[in-house]
């Protein structure tokens, strides 16, 4: 497979299939991963991965503490207060995925959500059916396989970066073998359900999970947002 064709076939995946992938495959899909470039030839990552048990294990916790959160966020702000405090559901995360988006960005965000939605039949206003939607996130949408990515936090954002081109890699190499995959921020929102099943090394946190298995035949596997053109990513140069 051409790599122009990995780039423009590539999208996230929100239903797998139940299949397992084989070793041989994954550890092919990481290995050429690892290829990428990074600062210095650094490589500030590690990878933590789950399948099987462990991997329902965590996402039985992940999902059920977002289900929590979502019923605390409908109550009343007394009972919010203090049903978010007691009830084990706080965020716990190395890094808060749940960020503001400036106003430049924050109409992609909208339309990408909202073409997900469209694609499913979801009406913006029934509420329950959106939440059940992000639920799946914490489910990892059904994938055999979880890849959890962590970073070295002492070389702050240039870790970020460096792990962002390792999963470009990773992802664009899952599409040559067959695999479909769904790099996921909201996974970090809790790292306790993950870290517990790792031995996790002090300076690396909890970046994002990423979701990798064989696509399911479904809808929402259609949809594929535009991307913005050369023209619109170009600052212009100054008149000067």
């Amino acid at each position: 497979m051409k790599l122009s064709e990995a780039l423009k076939t590539r999208r996230s995946i929100r239903q797998f299939t139940p299949v397992s992938i084989p070793d041989d495959v994954l550890e092919r899909v990481i290995s050429k991963a690892l290829l990428s470039p990074s600062g210095g030839n650094s490589q500030p990552y590690r990878i933590a991965i789950a399948s099987g048990s462990t991997k329902n294990k965590i996402a039985d916790e992940l999902s059920s503490k977002f289900a929590k959160a979502s019923r605390i966020k409908r109550l009343p702000l007394p009972s919010k207060i203090w049903q978010g405090l007691t009830s084990g559901v706080l965020p716990d995360g190395d890094y808060n995925p749940d960020v503001s988006y400036p106003d430049e960005l924050k109409k992609r965000k909208f339309d990408c959500g909202m073409g997900l939605y469209e694609t499913l039949g979801i009406e913006r206003s029934d509420y329950e059916a959106r939440e059940a939607q992000m639920q799946k996130n914490f489910e990892f949408f059904g994938a055999p396989t979880a890849i959890f990515i962590f970073i070295n936090d002492k070389l702050g954002l240039y870790s970020a970066l460096d792990a962002g081109i390792f999963m470009q890699s990773l992802m664009l190499a899952a599409v040559e073998e067959g695999l479909g995959s769904c790099p996921q921020a909201a996974i970090a929102t809790w790292a306790s359900p993950i870290k517990k099943h790792f031995d996790i090394e002090e300076d690396y946190k909890l970046l994002c999970g990423l979701s990798i298995g064989y696509p399911a035949e479904h809808k929402v596997n259609t949809y594929q947002p535009a991307k913005r053109s050369v023209e619109n990513v170009m600052f212009a140069p100054t008149s000067k």
